[in-house]
């Protein structure tokens, strides 16, 4: 996954754009990167961020930056933005996406002449450096932009900054968002909605799908009309999002609790427990939704100790990720010894983590542990967006379970759907073998109906591959 964040303002905006891309940082751990342009032409910073923060990295920069447009990021992947030279002129950008088609379009800009591309470690194309060559191939900027949708197999929001102004494009589908704010004098574009507020910007509205704007100080301009398909991930209401963000109107904080309310529901009358649990930080407001709704008590048996340990998901191998996650939950002996738990967490990926959890709860005392995902069992692996760093979809642990369960590893993505189907013995049996391999007491999903209910605007705008595989 990864975060942008642009500026255009008639006075400086390095202010602005630092803390406004430094709000982001929970969407990646790997790099951050700022561009501006000012009198002494573009200035481009980039840095390592998976020991320390963004923050520390960029002040420095910061001070010696000057320049009253500019565009920043954190990345997952690739360094960036990048500053580009072309025949529309120079310009930078940075992107957020996934391209599965990368190698046919790296082989198609050399069969139009492009001689070549600067190779990052692991021998991959810069997949923003990819971009950029698809729009230059074009006679301006926004054709470029819409040839580059059209021939990527996956998704791409971009920003692009120039000497004179900024385009922000939402991708194609509008799998990932952008919002544009604006205060006196300045506009900016954000993939988060909340990263502008305390910077004294009002929402001015957000893109639809394959929209293109062009920011200047003093005007927001359609220069592509946004289109009515839209399949936009669920999954940044369940995990990414941060919990002061909306996507399409619908605040993420207000849909977790709307998750957590309908597991609550399904439950109703077939489970005894004596605490609701988070697993921080994204499994609170789902659990807080499920207290309310169920009446039982919302507590915190373990806290998450932040200080200086870095997110879960952030080494490169598994072991040191599950070294890390277990590292940080720190119990509290009162809320857990004899006590019957039940445990909500975003999601189960690997379960790996999941697993330690629920060991960590038993050999701290509990009872029972009961958990309950405030999404759907996952299957497909995402085309789309990266939120997993799995390199095979038996790394997720339902796709393991249905591997034993039919005995075989070519299965098909229609017997894959019965699965995913929750009125199915087959789903049953998927869920009672992950429970099992995972050691919880009790196992029971968000079915998708609810979570799709749960953020409450049309099925059809949203995308659901990661559960159902229906594109």
């Amino acid at each position: 996954m990864g975060g942008l964040f642009g500026v255009v303002s008639k006075t400086s905006c390095v202010f602005d754009l630092f803390f406004g891309t430094d709000y982001h940082s929970h969407l990646g751990t790997r790099r951050g990167g700022l561009a501006v342009y000012g009198e002494n032409g573009f200035q481009r910073s980039i840095h390592n961020i998976e020991n320390s923060p963004f923050r520390t990295k960029f002040e420095h920069d910061v001070e010696e930056m000057e320049g009253n447009l500019g565009i920043g990021c954190i990345s997952d992947s690739e360094p960036q933005p990048l500053i580009v030279r072309s025949h529309l002129g120079n310009f930078a950008i940075t992107t957020v996406g996934r391209i599965n088609n990368i190698n046919n379009l790296t082989k198609l800009c050399f069969d139009k002449g492009l001689t070549h591309f600067l190779e990052m470690s692991g021998g991959d194309v810069n997949p923003t450096e990819l971009v950029a060559s698809l729009i230059a191939q074009k006679d301006s900027i926004p054709e470029g932009i819409k040839y580059a949708q059209s021939v990527i197999d996956g998704s791409m929001t971009l920003l692009i900054l120039t000497s004179e102004g900024m385009y922000a494009a939402r991708d194609r589908l509008g799998r990932t968002p952008i919002v544009i704010g604006k205060k006196d004098g300045a506009f900016c574009a954000s993939f988060e909605s909340f990263a502008f507020l305390n910077l004294g910007y009002t929402t001015y509205r957000e893109l639809g799908p394959s929209e293109i704007v062009y920011l200047t100080p003093d005007s927001c301009t359609t220069v592509c009309p946004a289109t009515e398909e839209m399949r936009i991930c669920t999954f940044l209401w369940v995990y990414y999002g941060y919990p002061s963000s909306y996507y399409e109107g619908v605040n993420v904080e207000e849909m977790r609790y709307n998750c957590g309310a309908k597991l609550a529901a399904r439950d109703a009358g077939n489970i005894e427990a004596d605490i609701v649990a988070g697993v921080p930080d994204s499994g609170t407001a789902h659990a807080v939704g499920y207290a309310n709704a169920s009446g039982i008590p919302f507590a915190r048996p373990f806290i998450k100790y932040t200080p200086t340990w870095p997110r879960s998901f952030m080494p490169t191998h598994q072991s040191q990720r599950d070294l890390i996650a277990k590292m940080k939950l720190i119990p509290i002996d009162a809320l857990i010894r004899g006590k019957k738990l039940l445990l909500i967490d975003d999601s189960i990926v690997r379960g790996t983590q999941l697993r330690e959890t629920a060991a960590f709860l038993f050999q701290s005392g509990a009872k029972e542990v009961h958990i309950r995902p405030a999404c759907p069992p996952l299957l497909f692996g995402c085309k789309y967006l990266n939120f997993s760093r799995s390199k095979s979809d038996y790394d997720l642990i339902a796709r393991r379970v249905i591997k034993k369960l039919e005995g075989k590893d070519d299965i098909s993505d229609e017997r894959l759907r019965v699965y995913a189907d929750p009125t199915t013995p087959e789903y049953e049996a998927m869920v009672d073998g992950i429970c099992h391999e995972l050691h919880f007491t009790s196992l029971r999903y968000h079915r998708l109906d609810d979570l799709l209910d749960s953020v409450g605007i049309p099925a059809c705008k949203l995308c659901t591959y990661c559960w159902s595989g229906k594109e």
